[in-house]
C-alpha cells in the first residue's frame, strides 16, 4: 500500500469514527461528567393530583404471529385445510410473477420450518392472478379446488399414497376437506412402508411437546369403510415418537368427531403431529386441533404468555388492532361475528396487512371472556377496549350513505358483549358459557382513519348509534385531540407515535402545551422504531420510559397509554421492537417489557408536583408518586428518573410535604454496559430491573444515576408500619 493510500485509509476511519462519535452525541447529555442536578418534590395535598385508574395498559393485535402460533396455544397450523389454489395455466415466471411468489411466500411463513418455501413446493404452477387473489384473502371454504395444504406434507410416495382436496366438508363455511387415498395394505402385494402412510403437521415453526403433558386431539373424519389409524406425536423427521395411539372406527361413512388424549412420554420443541394408515381406501379428514391441556386457566392461551401480561398488571386490553382491523382490503377486516362460536365453524381469515391467515381461534368471544380480559378485570381491574372498523380499510372506503349496515353490525357485537342472555346476540354469548353480559365500557370506531375522506361522516353514524343504545360506553376518535378543538364529539382521541429514540425522549413534553378541556388522549400506540431499535435496545426502552414520565406529569389529559406492538414471534419479526419475544418454547421480556414493570404501580397512585433542576436538564426526566403496596400494605414515595445522557450525575432530591422512614428503601435499576444491548434466549434478563436495598434515607439526600440507565427509588413513608426486607425473594416479590 502506498503512502496516498494509507492516508486516504486514515481518513476514511477518521471520518467514520467522527461519524460514530456524532451520532452517539445525539443521545449524550449536555451535562458534563460529575455534574449535579436537583429534584424538588412538593408533597403537600394541595398540589397532588390522583392519576387515572386505566393510565397504563396493553394493546393486543395479530401481528409477528402474535397469537396464531403464539398466544392462542393451538399447535397445528392451518387446521381445517383452508388454503385455496386453483390450478390454472401455467405462466412463465417473469418479475412481476417473482415478487408475488415472494409475498406468497410471507403469507405462508407458518408453513415452512426453515422459513423457506419455494414455488415448486406447491406441486404446479400458477398465475398472477390467482396468487393475487390468495394474497388479497383466503376464501375459507371457497368455491375452488385443489387447495395448497402446507403445512401439511405427505408421508409416503405416489405409489402409496395421494393426497389432494375436495368440497365435502360437512361445514358449510369451512367446504374444504383433505382427501388421503391410500394404495398400499399390509396384505396386499402392495405393502405399507413401516407404520403406514398419511400426512404430518409440524405446526407453527415446530410443535412443542414436554414429558408427561397431555394433549388433546380433535378431528373429524369420514370414509366409506372402517378406519385403523395411527395417530402420534414425533419428532420433526418422524423417527422418535413422543406418544401414539390407534383409532379404530366400523363406521364412520357420516363425518365423525374423534378426540384422543396423547400424553407424551419425551421432551422436543420441534416436533410434529402424524396421522397414518395402513389400510387401503379412502379417507377424509378435516378441522384438526392440538391443544395442550396446560394452558392458562384452560382456557386455551400458553401459560408462560399471558404470565407474562399478567405480570404487567395492565388496567385495560385494547385488541384486536391495529391494522388488523382494517385490512388493506374490507373483506379481510376482522369481522367480529366470523369470530365467535365453535372453533370448527370459524371461517378463519388472511390478515392481509401483515401477510397471513388466521382460524380466528383466537377471536372476539376469546379477547372478551375469562380469564383473557374478564379474569383481568377481577382481579387487577383490567378493562377491554374493542376497535371496530369504521367502514375503511387501507385501500377502500365505504360511504357513509350505504354504512348502516356497518352500524348495525357493532351494534349486534355490543350487543353480544353487553345484552341480556336472553336478547339475540347475548343468547349466543349465553349458549358460549357466558350468562353474564361483559364490562365492556370502551369503543374506539376505526384506527387510524382520520384522514379518509369518508371517516366523519362514518364516525358520526356510529357515534350516534351507540350513544342513543349504551349511552355509558365511552367512544374513541381517531382524530389528533390534542392541539385543536376535534369537529365531532368524542370522550376520547387515539395519539400514535412510532419514531427514533431521540424523538421519543423528546416528545415527553409533547402534552405539556395540550388542551387541558375537551377530550382525553389515549395514546394507545408508542414505541421507538427505526435503527434505534435493533430487536429491542436498553436505548429505545430509556427513550420509552422518559416518553411514560410525560405521561404520568400530564395524566390530567392523558387517560391511556400503551405499547406496541406486544408479541413477536422470532420466525416472524415483521415489525420491530417489541415487547416479548417467544418461540414455541420460550419467551422473554425486552429492556421496553421491563421498562413497564415500573409503570404498573403508577395506575390510580397519586401524582405529585416534581421539579427538576439541571444546567442544561435535557438529558433527564423524573416523576414522582405516592402509591400502597397490596404485599405489605406499606405506603411509598416511588421517585423515578431517566438519565438518557452518558455522564453519571449526582441527584439531589429534596422532598417537603411528607416524612420518610430512613430504613426500608429500596432502589431498582434498569440499565447495561451499551445502550444497544439487547436481551437475547441465551441471556434473557441482560437487561432487566435489578433491585437493591437503600442505606439511610431522609428527605434530603443525594443518589447516584448511572448513564444511560432508568432508576426507581421506593421511599416508605412514616407513620407507616414497616416489613423488614432482608432476601433477595422478598426484594423481587415487591417488584
Amino acid at each position: 500500500m502506498d503512502m496516498d493510500s494509507s492516508r486516504s485509509l486514515c481518513c476514511i476511519l477518521l471520518l467514520v469514527l467522527l461519524g460514530i462519535s456524532i451520532q452517539y452525541q445525539c443521545f449524550a447529555s449536555e451535562i458534563d461528567a460529575d455534574q449535579t442536578a436537583l429534584l424538588l418534590v412538593n408533597a403537600s395535598e394541595a398540589s397532588a393530583r390522583k392519576m387515572p385508574d386505566t393510565l397504563f395498559g396493553i394493546f393486543f393485535e395479530e401481528i409477528n404471529h402474535a397469537g396464531a402460533g403464539g398466544l392462542w396455544a393451538e399447535l397445528v397450523c392451518n387446521r381445517g385445510d383452508l388454503v385455496i389454489l386453483e390450478k390454472e395455466k401455467p405462466v412463465k415466471m417473469g418479475d412481476n410473477a417473482k415478487t408475488m411468489a415472494l409475498l406468497l411466500w410471507k403469507v405462508l411463513l407458518c408453513f415452512s420450518i426453515d422459513n423457506k418455501i419455494s414455488v415448486s413446493t406447491l406441486g404446479f404452477d400458477f398465475n398472477l392472478g390467482i396468487l393475487e387473489k390468495t394474497l388479497s384473502g383466503f376464501e375459507s371454504g371457497g368455491p375452488s379446488t385443489p387447495s395448497y395444504i402446507g403445512p401439511w406434507s405427505i408421508i409416503g410416495n405416489d405409489s402409496s399414497v395421494i393426497i389432494s382436496t375436495d368440497l365435502s366438508s360437512c361445514f358449510d363455511r369451512n367446504k374444504v376437506a383433505l382427501r388421503v387415498e391410500v394404495l398400499c395394505d399390509n396384505g396386499d402385494a402392495n405393502i405399507c412402508p413401516d407404520g403406514g402412510v398419511g400426512v404430518y403437521n409440524p405446526g407453527f415453526w415446530g410443535m412443542n411437546i414436554e414429558y408427561g403433558k397431555n394433549y388433546k386431539l380433535v378431528f373429524y373424519v369420514h370414509s366409506d369403510e372402517p378406519i385403523n389409524l395411527s395417530v402420534a406425536l414425533t419428532s420433526s423427521n418422524g423417527l422418535n415418537k413422543l406418544a401414539t395411539k390407534t383409532v379404530v372406527a366400523d363406521n364412520v361413512s357420516n363425518w365423525t368427531k374423534v378426540s384422543v388424549l396423547l400424553e407424551a412420554e419425551g421432551t422436543d420443541s420441534n416436533s410434529r403431529l402424524e396421522l397414518r394408515s395402513t389400510t387401503k381406501g379412502v379417507i377424509w379428514f378435516d378441522q384438526v386441533s392440538l391443544m395442550p391441556l396446560d394452558t392458562y386457566n384452560g382456557d386455551g392461551f400458553r401459560k408462560d404468555l399471558f404470565g407474562m401480561l399478567k405480570d404487567l398488571k395492565p388496567a385495560f386490553i385494547r385488541f384486536p388492532g391495529g391494522c388488523f382491523v382494517e385490512g388493506e382490503r374490507l373483506k379481510n377486516a376482522f369481522w367480529w361475528n366470523e369470530t365467535i362460536g365453535p372453533w370448527e365453524k370459524r371461517p378463519g381469515h388472511f390478515g392481509d396487512v401483515w401477510g397471513y391467515w388466521t382460524d380466528d381461534g383466537l377471536g372476539h368471544f376469546e379477547f372478551l371472556q375469562s380469564p383473557f380480559l374478564l379474569q383481568l378485570a377481577e382481579d387487577l381491574g383490567a378493562l377491554p377496549i374493542w376497535v371496530f372498523n369504521s367502514g375503511i380499510s387501507h385501500k377502500e372506503q365505504v360511504d357513509t350513505s350505504d354504512i348502516l349496515p356497518f352500524v348495525q353490525d357493532i351494534l349486534d357485537g355490543l350487543e353480544f358483549a353487553r345484552g341480556a342472555p336472553n336478547s339475540t346476540w347475548g343468547s349466543v354469548r349465553a349458549t358460549m358459557g357466558h350468562l353474564e353480559p361483559f364490562d365492556l365500557r370502551y369503543v374506539a370506531i376505526g384506527n387510524e382513519d382520520c384522514n379518509y375522506s369518508k371517516y366523519r361522516g362514518n364516525y358520526l353514524k356510529f357515534y350516534s348509534a351507540i350513544k342513543e343504545a349504551y349511552p355509558d360506553i365511552k367512544i374513541i376518535s381517531n382524530c389528533d385531540g390534542s392541539s385543536k378543538v376535534l369537529d365531532h364529539p368524542a370522550d376520547l382521541y387515539d395519539f400514535h407515535i412510532y419514531a427514533s429514540a431521540s424523538e421519543i425522549f423528546s416528545n415527553a413534553s409533547r402534552f405539556d402545551d395540550a388542551l387541558r378541556s375537551g377530550p382525553k388522549a389515549f395514546i394507545s400506540e408508542y414505541a421507538v422504531h427505526g435503527n434505534d431499535t435493533g430487536k429491542g435496545s436498553l436505548l429505545a426502552a430509556l427513550a420509552e420510559a422518559a416518553f411514560l414520565i410525560g405521561a404520568e406529569k400530564n395524566s390530567d389529559v392523558i387517560e391511556m397509554a400503551s405499547y406496541a406492538p406486544l408479541f413477536v414471534n422470532d420466525k416472524d419479526w415483521t415489525w420491530t421492537a417489541d415487547a416479548i419475544v417467544f418461540t414455541s418454547s420460550q419467551a422473554y421480556g425486552t429492556p421496553s417489557y421491563w421498562m413497564q414493570h415500573f409503570f404498573k404501580e403508577s395506575n390510580g397512585a397519586t401524582l405529585l408536583t416534581s421539579t427538576l433542576q439541571a444546567n442544561p436538564s435535557n438529558a433527564l426526566m423524573a416523576s414522582a408518586i405516592t402509591w400502597q403496596n397490596e404485599t405489605d400494605n406499606n405506603n411509598y414515595l416511588r421517585i423515578k428518573v431517566v438519565n438518557f445522557g452518558s455522564s453519571r450525575v449526582t441527584l439531589n432530591i429534596s422532598i417537603s410535604g411528607l416524612s420518610l422512614q430512613s430504613s426500608g428503601a429500596t432502589k431498582t435499576i434498569l440499565t447495561s454496559s451499551n445502550v444497544m444491548d439487547e436481551n437475547s434466549f441465551t441471556d434473557p434478563k441482560k437487561i432487566s430491573p435489578v433491585k437493591t436495598m437503600l442505606g439511610e434515607v431522609s428527605e434530603n439526600m443525594d443518589v447516584t444515576l448511572l448513564p444511560y440507565s432508568f432508576t426507581s427509588f421506593d421511599l416508605l413513608r412514616k407513620s407507616i408500619s414497616i416489613r423488614t426486607v432482608t432476601t433477595v425473594s422478598d426484594l423481587e416479590s415487591s417488584f
